[in-house]
């Protein structure tokens, strides 16, 4: 009996670190497509009737996207990826990231804890956006988060502006751009061939979605605050269209 006991604890300690483990990198699913969309702005109509054929039409045009059947209609090949802004102690003083960050607020039945999620969207080909919410449950924040980042999808300018490679091709950015979120600024760099994304990880998820492979990145400020380190990125990245042209 006492074998088969200590066998039973040692079984429910090794569980118990394996859930700790999970928690820490923890993988959402992805939210299931609708099988039929119905749109229910003049904008989505239009979509649906074929007058716009691509996303970059849209853009062209000006018009302002409300609803994310319209994102889902156009592009396709969307791909997601969630920023881990939350972080709780760990084991020897060190911070384990998690999904979600967790705030609390006082009230006169107790704590209320709310959860804040933020994701990042793109096709690897120029499109990219990044969407921030919060709610009570875990899974309702990051599907918000991944609906307000489809709303705010942008059109990245991508080029060879090294005087190092030259090739022409749209591999990096066509000219040094920066941008400041908070505390945070940011710095970015074309970069010849080869050169790859020399990042922090959670900036690289923002360049690739993209469709960014070489690029220098410097950054000043409290970078560990994640949530404003991946904004800035992304203003500095929208401040590429500003100049007239396509590139």
């Amino acid at each position: 009996m006492k074998k088969s006991e200590r066998e039973e604890d040692t079984g429910v300690e090794m569980s118990e670190e394996k859930n700790e483990q999970e928690e820490e990198y923890i993988e959402i699913p992805e939210k299931a497509p609708a099988t039929e969309w119905i749109p229910k702005t003049n904008l989505g109509k239009r979509v649906l009737k074929g007058e716009f054929k691509d996303i970059q039409d849209v853009f062209k045009s000006g018009e302002i996207i409300l609803e994310t059947g319209i994102v889902d209609y156009l592009v396709p090949d969307l791909k997601q990826e969630i920023v881990y802004i939350g972080g709780s102690p760990g084991k020897g003083g060190g911070i384990r990231r998690t999904a979600t960050k967790r705030t609390a607020r006082m009230h006169k039945s107790g704590r209320r804890f709310k959860l804040t999620a933020t994701v990042i969207v793109g096709n690897e080909d120029g499109i990219v956006g990044i969407g921030k919410a919060s709610s009570k449950e875990h899974r309702i924040a990051i599907e918000k988060a991944t609906e307000q980042a489809k709303l705010n999808i942008i059109r990245v300018k991508r080029g060879c502006g090294s005087w190092e490679c030259g090739c022409g091709e749209k591999h990096s950015i066509p000219f040094k751009t920066e941008a400041k979120h908070g505390s945070v600024r940011v710095r970015l760099f074309p970069a010849p061939k080869g050169v790859g994304i020399v990042a922090s990880n959670a900036v690289k998820k923002v360049l690739s979605l993209a469709g960014i492979k070489d690029i220098w990145v410097k950054t000043y400020g409290q970078t560990a605050t994640r949530g404003n380190l991946i904004y800035s990125v992304f203003a500095a990245l929208k401040n590429l269209s500003r100049t007239k042209g396509d590139l």
